[in-house]
C-alpha cells in the first residue's frame, strides 16, 4: 500500500485542498446570493454557467495544457480558480457570478484533468484500483469537508470568500513541489450521443435526467434550505447528508444490481428518490429533523443511480470502451446538470422553494418509468457476462481522464517507469514549452 502511494501522496494532497474548496465556494456563493436577494432564477443560472464551464473546460482544457505544459497549466488554472474566488467576495454582483462561475466552471475541469492524467501515469495495474478509490473518497471527503466550514464563518463577509483562495492556493503547492514525471498529453474528449444511444438506451436518458435532477438540487439546494428558514449550518448539513447517504448507498445497491436486471434496481431508486421529493414538495415539512430524515433518503436513492446505470451502459460495451462509453456518459451528465439549474430556478420562483423537488421527482419518475418500458423491451445482459460493479462519483467535478483509473477500464501498456519519478529539466522546459 505504502509502495503505491507515495508516488501520488502529493497529487492526492493537492486534490483534497481543491475540493476543499471547491465544496465551500460551491455552497456559499447560493447562501450569500439569497442573503442577498438575488432572484431564485438567477441563483439557477450561476449554477448553470458552472456546470456548462465545466463541460466546455473538458473538451477544450486540454489544447491549454498542450500549449504550456501540465506543470504550468496547473498553475494557470488553479490562479484562475482563486482569483475569481477572491473576485466573488469583492464583487458583489450577480452579472459578474455569473461570468465568474464559468470561468471557475472552466479550470476546474483542467485542473481535474490534470490531476486525474497525472494519478494515471503514475498507476499501475495493480495499483489503479486503490488510487482509484482513495481519489474517489477524497473528493468525497474534501466536498463535504469545504461544506462543513460555512456555519464556522459569517456568509455576510468576504472571509470566507478569502478562504477559499488561500485553499487554492494551497491545492498548487504540492503538485508545484512535487517532482512525480510529468504525464501524458491530455486526451480530446469525443462525444458520440447516437452511439451511447444505442448502447444504452436506458443509461443515455436515465443518466441524462439524473444530471438534471442532480444538477437543480446541487445548485439550489442550499438556496430551498435557506428560503424554507433553515441556518446556514443545518443548510451545509442537509447538503452533506446527501452526499453521504449516496456513497453509503452506492455499494448495496450496486451489488444488488450485479444479481438481478439493473434497470429494476434503478426503476425502484428512481422511484424513492421521486417519492421523497414529492414528500417534500407536498408536505412542506418545516421541523428540522424531518426534513434532514428525507433528504438523507432522497440523497440515497438520487445519488446511487449514476454509477448503476454507468454499469448497465458497461454491460454491454467491452473492456476497450469503458473509457469511451463512460466518458461520454459522463458529459451527458453534464448536459444534464446545465438544464437542471436553468428549469429549476423558474419553478422555484413560480412555486416556492419546495418547487425544487417538483423538478427532481419528474426526471425521477420518468426514469422508473423509462427503465420499466425498456425492461419489456430488452433482455438483460446474463449475469456472469456483465461488468461488475463499481462505485463512480459523479458528483464531485470527474472528468473523462478519471475514468482511466478505475479498475474497469482496459489494462495499462505499462511502458513508464514506475521506481524514478524525477522529472529531467530538461524535458520539462521542453515539453512545457517556452516562457
Amino acid at each position: 500500500m505504502r509502495k503505491n502511494l507515495l508516488p501520488v501522496a502529493s497529487l492526492l494532497l493537492g486534490t483534497l485542498f481543491l475540493f476543499l474548496g471547491n465544496g465551500l465556494q460551491g455552497l456559499l456563493l447560493p447562501v450569500r446570493g439569497t442573503a442577498e436577494g438575488y432572484p431564485t432564477t438567477i441563483l439557477g443560472l450561476i449554477g448553470t454557467s458552472w456546470a456548462a464551464g465545466f463541460v466546455l473546460g473538458c473538451f477544450f482544457a486540454p489544447n491549454v495544457v498542450k500549449r504550456i505544459g501540465h506543470v504550468r497549466a496547473f498553475s494557470v488554472f488553479t490562479s484562475m480558480i482563486a482569483i475569481v474566488a477572491l473576485m466573488t467576495g469583492i464583487l458583489i454582483d450577480p452579472t459578474w457570478w455569473l461570468i465568474l462561475r464559468a470561468l471557475t466552471g472552466f479550470s476546474t475541469a483542467g485542473t481535474s484533468m490534470i490531476i486525474e492524467s497525472w494519478l494515471n501515469e503514475r498507476a499501475t495495474n495493480e495499483s489503479r484500483g486503490v488510487i482509484f478509490s482513495l481519489y474517489i473518497a477524497i473528493t468525497l471527503f474534501g466536498v463535504v469537508g469545504g461544506q462543513m466550514m460555512i456555519p464556522f464563518g459569517d456568509t455576510s463577509t468576504s472571509t470566507l470568500f478569502m478562504i477559499c483562495g488561500i485553499l487554492y492556493c494551497v491545492a498548487m503547492l504540492p503538485t508545484l513541489l512535487s517532482k512525480a514525471a510529468s504525464p501524458q498529453p491530455l486526451k480530446q474528449v469525443q462525444l458520440d450521443l447516437r452511439g451511447l444511444y444505442r448502447n444504452s438506451p436506458v443509461s443515455f436518458l436515465g443518466i441524462l435526467l439524473v444530471g438534471i435532477a442532480n444538477g437543480a438540487f446541487g445548485t439550489l439546494g442550499a438556496v430551498f434550505g435557506r428560503q424554507a428558514g433553515l441556518s446556514d449550518s443545518t443548510v451545509a448539513a442537509m447538503m452533506s447528508v446527501a452526499i453521504f447517504a449516496g456513497a453509503v448507498m452506492q455499494l448495496p445497491a450496486g451489488r444488488l444490481s450485479d444479481r438481478i436486471d439493473r434497470r429494476y434496481v434503478l426503476a425502484a431508486l428512481a422511484g424513492v428518490g421521486a417519492l421523497a421529493g414529492l414528500l417534500i414538495f407536498l408536505v412542506e415539512p418545516s421541523q428540522v429533523w424531518i426534513v434532514l430524515t428525507l433528504i438523507a433518503i432522497y440523497g440515497a436513492a438520487a445519488n446511487a443511480l449514476y454509477p448503476i446505470a454507468v454499469s448497465h451502459a458497461n454491460d454491454f460495451a467491452t473492456a476497450e470502451d469503458f473509457v469511451k462509453v463512460s466518458g461520454g456518459l459522463l458529459l451527458l451528465y453534464g448536459i444534464g446538470t446545465i438544464i437542471g439549474p436553468t428549469i429549476g430556478g423558474p419553478v422555484m420562483t413560480a412555486t416556492g422553494p419546495y418547487g425544487l423537488f417538483m423538478i427532481t421527482a419528474c426526471a425521477h419518475i420518468l426514469i422508473t418509468a423509462y427503465a420499466i418500458i425498456r425492461s419489456r423491451m430488452r433482455a438483460p445482459v446474463p449475469v456472469a457476462e456483465r461488468d461488475a460493479f463499481s462505485p463512480i462519483n459523479a458528483g464531485t467535478a470527474m472528468t473523462p481522464e478519471s475514468l482511466q483509473l478505475s479498475p474497469r477500464a482496459a489494462p495499462f501498456d505499462e511502458t513508464h517507469d514506475d521506481d524514478d519519478g524525477d522529472i529531467n529539466p530538461e524535458q520539462e522546459e521542453k515539453s512545457n514549452g517556452p516562457v
